[in-house]
C-alpha cells in the first residue's frame, strides 16, 4: 500500500509558522506543568511520611494547584489555535484542490460524478482539517510528553526509566503493527464514500425526469447495492478500529498493574521512597495519556491518512492537454482542423476531420445527434485533446497556447446556462471585481442588451442554477458575458432552442452585432438559425459530408444542405 504523503499536505503550514510557533510554544510550557505536577506530588507524600524536610506542605499545595490551572487554561489556548492553523492551512490546499481539479481535461470529469468531485474537495480535506486541528496538536503535544516522561523517569532512578521505556516501546510496536491494517480499511470506507455521494447527486439531479418517468422503483433498486457497499466497508473499518481500541486499552491496563506491582516491591525492599512509588504510577499513567489520545484520535488519523492517499491520488492526475505561452493575435481568429482523430474512450468519433474557416467568417455546423457537432467545438476550445492531427487557430496550433490565452480569446455560449447563486454583475463578470458598472451597462447597451439590464437590474439575485430567470434571460446572460470577453472566436451551441419568438429576436439582434469583426462557429439544430451565416458544414457519423459557401448549397439540389432545407427539417 503506498503510504500518504503527510509532508506534503503539511506544507501548508509554512505560510503560518508564527501561529505554529505560538503553538508549539503554548505545548512545550503545558508539558513542563504536566511533568511538574507529579514530581511536586512526590514530595509532598515524603514530606507527610517525614521522609524529607520542608518548610511547609501548603506551599507544595498551592504550586500544584497553580500547575493545574495554568496547565488547563494552556490546554484550552492550544485546542485554539490547533484548530486555527488547521482550517486556515487546509481553506488553502482547499482552493489548490479545487483549482487542480478544474484545470484537468473533460475525459476526468466525464468519468467521474460531481459527488465524488465534492466528496474530494471537501470530505477528503475536512478530513485532513481535522488530523490538523485535532490529531496533530496532541500528537505534537504527546510525543514532547513522552520524551519529557521518559527523561525525568531516568533521571529520578534507572529501575523506573528501564521499567516505563520498555513498557512504552511494547505498546508503541502494537500500535505500529496495528496502524496499517486500519488505514487501509480507512482508506476503502472514504472511496465508497465518494461512490455513494456520486450516486446519490445523480439522482438528485435528475429527480424531475426520474419522477415524471415513474424511475423511482428502478433508482431505489440501483441504489441498494451501493448503500450496501458503503454500510460493508464502513462496518469493515469500524471493526478494525475496535480491535485497535481493545489492544491500546488491554495494554494500558496491563502497564498500571506492571507499575503496581513493581512499586510494592521496590518500596518493601527499601530501594524507592512511597513518593517515588507514586511517581512510577503517575508516570506510568501519564505515558498513557499521549498513547491512550493517540487511540482516541486514531479513527481521525486513519480517515485524515484515507483523505490524504485519495489527495495525492488527485495531485498525480495530469491533463492530457498540451499548452505552451504562444500568444494569439488580436482580432478574428482563423479556424484549421488537419486530419484531427479523436475517441471517446476508445469509441471513435472523429476520423480525419479537416477544414479551414477564414478570419471573421461564420459557420454553421448540422447534422444528426451523435455525428461529432459538438465534438468538434469542444477541440477547439480545449476541453480535449485530439488523438492525432492538428488544430490551429490565428494560424498558431492550440497546442502551443496557454489555457488562460485560449479563454480570452474563443467565447463560449451553450444551451444550458451554468449561473450562480450571486448578483447579475457577478454572473456577467465570472466575479471579475476589476469590471465597473459603467463599463459593464456599456457593453450591454452596445449589444443591444441595455433595455434587458435595466429592467433586470446589476444587483439582481439570481438564485443556483439561474432560479428567478427565465430561459430567454439566461441565455440573454450568457450572450453578454461573451460581449465583455470580447473574443475573437465565437462558439455557439443552438443559443435560441428554448427562446420564445419575443426573446429570439431580442437575441438575433444581440446576435448580428456579436458576430461582426469575429469569427463564429454555429452548432445548429435549427435550419431558421443559420440564415445569416457564410458557410455550412455537415457532419455525420465523424467526418464532413459537405463544406461550402451557404448560399451555393442552398443552390445546389444534390448538395445535402440543400435536401434539408427543402424537407425543412429539424435537426435534432
Amino acid at each position: 500500500m503506498t503510504a500518504p504523503d503527510y509532508r506534503s499536505t503539511l506544507e501548508y503550514l509554512r505560510p503560518f509558522r508564527a501561529r505554529v510557533t505560538l503553538l508549539a510554544a503554548v505545548l512545550v510550557i503545558g508539558i513542563g506543568f504536566e511533568l511538574g505536577a507529579p514530581l511536586i506530588l512526590q514530595r509532598f507524600i515524603d514530606a507527610a511520611l517525614g521522609t524529607i524536610v520542608v518548610e511547609s506542605l501548603a506551599t507544595l499545595g498551592i504550586l500544584y494547584l497553580a500547575l493545574a490551572i495554568g496547565k488547563q487554561l494552556l490546554s484550552a489556548l492550544a485546542t485554539y489555535l490547533g484548530a486555527d492553523v488547521g482550517w486556515r492551512s487546509t481553506n488553502e490546499l482547499r482552493a489548490d484542490m479545487a483549482e487542480h481539479l478544474i484545470g484537468l481535461d473533460m475525459s476526468y470529469h466525464t468519468s467521474t460524478t460531481p459527488g465524488e468531485l465534492i466528496e474530494r474537495v471537501d470530505g477528503d480535506v475536512t478530513a485532513v482539517s481535522q488530523f490538523i486541528a485535532r490529531f496533530m496538536v496532541k500528537l505534537l503535544g504527546s510525543g514532547l510528553l513522552l520524551v519529557g516522561v521518559l527523561g525525568v523517569s531516568w533521571f529520578t532512578d534507572w529501575r523506573m526509566g528501564l521499567g516505563i521505556s520498555g513498557y512504552v516501546a511494547m505498546v508503541l510496536l502494537l500500535l505500529v503493527r496495528m496502524r496499517s491494517m486500519a488505514v487501509a480499511a480507512a482508506e476503502e470506507e472514504r472511496e465508497t464514500s465518494a461512490q455513494l455521494y456520486g450516486f446519490i447527486e445523480e439522482r438528485l439531479a435528475g429527480i424531475e425526469d426520474i419522477r415524471a418517468n415513474g424511475g423511482g422503483t428502478a433508482s431505489m433498486a440501483s441504489f441498494v447495492p451501493v448503500s450496501t457497499d458503503f454500510f460493508e466497508r464502513t462496518r469493515v473499518a469500524w471493526r478494525r478500529r475496535a480491535q485497535f481500541w481493545v489492544a491500546s486499552n488491554t495494554a494500558f491496563w496491563s502497564g498500571d498493574i506492571v507499575a503496581l506491582v513493581l512499586g510494592v516491591v521496590l518500596v518493601l525492599a527499601d530501594a524507592i521512597t512511597v513518593g517515588t512509588a507514586f511517581l512510577l504510577l503517575q508516570y506510568t499513567q501519564l505515558v498513557r495519556v499521549p498513547i491512550e489520545q493517540v487511540s482516541q484520535e486514531f479513527q481521525e488519523l486513519q480517515k485524515a491518512a484515507g483523505g490524504i492517499l485519495r489527495i495525492d491520488a488527485v495531485r498525480r492526475l495530469r491533463s492530457a492537454m498540451r499548452t505552451g505561452d504562444s500568444p494569439l493575435p488580436p482580432g478574428a481568429l482563423s479556424v484549421r482542423f488537419d486530419r484531427v482523430h479523436f475517441s471517446y474512450d476508445d469509441k471513435p468519433v472523429l476520423s480525419g476531420v479537416t477544414f479551414e474557416l477564414a478570419a471573421g467568417r461564420t459557420l454553421g455546423i448540422v447534422g444528426r445527434t451523435g455525428g461529432g457537432k459538438t465534438t468538434i467545438t469542444r477541440l477547439i476550445s480545449r476541453l480535449y485533446q485530439p488523438d492525432s492531427g492538428s488544430i490551429q487557430l490565428g494560424g498558431t496550433s492550440i497546442d502551443t497556447v496557454s489555457e488562460q490565452v485560449l479563454r480570452h480569446h474563443v467565447g463560449i455560449v451553450t444551451q444550458d446556462v451554468q449561473l450562480f447563486a450571486a448578483s447579475v454583475r457577478d454572473n456577467l463578470t465570472y466575479f471579475d471585481h476589476s469590471r465597473t458598472d459603467d463599463e459593464i451597462v456599456e457593453t450591454l447597451r452596445t449589444a443591444g442588451l441595455g433595455s434587458w439590464i435595466d429592467d433586470l437590474g446589476l444587483d439582481t439575485e439570481i438564485g443556483s442554477d439561474g432560479g428567478g430567470l427565465s430561459a430567454g434571460e439566461s441565455q440573454l446572460l450568457a450572450f453578454a458575458r461573451v460581449f465583455l470577453q470580447s473574443p475573437g472566436l465565437v462558439l455557439l451551441d443552438e443559443p435560441s432552442s428554448r427562446l420564445d419568438p419575443v426573446t429570439e429576436s431580442l437575441l438575433a439582434a444581440a446576435t448580428e452585432r456579436l458576430f461582426a469583426q469575429r469569427t463564429v462557429v454555429i452548432i445548429a439544430h435549427r435550419l431558421d438559425t443559420l440564415r445569416t451565416v457564410d458557410e455550412i458544414m455537415v457532419v455525420s457519423d465523424g467526418a464532413i459530408v459537405e463544406h461550402g459557401e451557404r448560399n451555393d448549397l442552398v443552390a445546389d439540389p444534390g448538395s445535402a444542405f440543400s435536401a434539408m432545407v427543402a424537407a425543412g427539417e429539424a435537426l435534432a
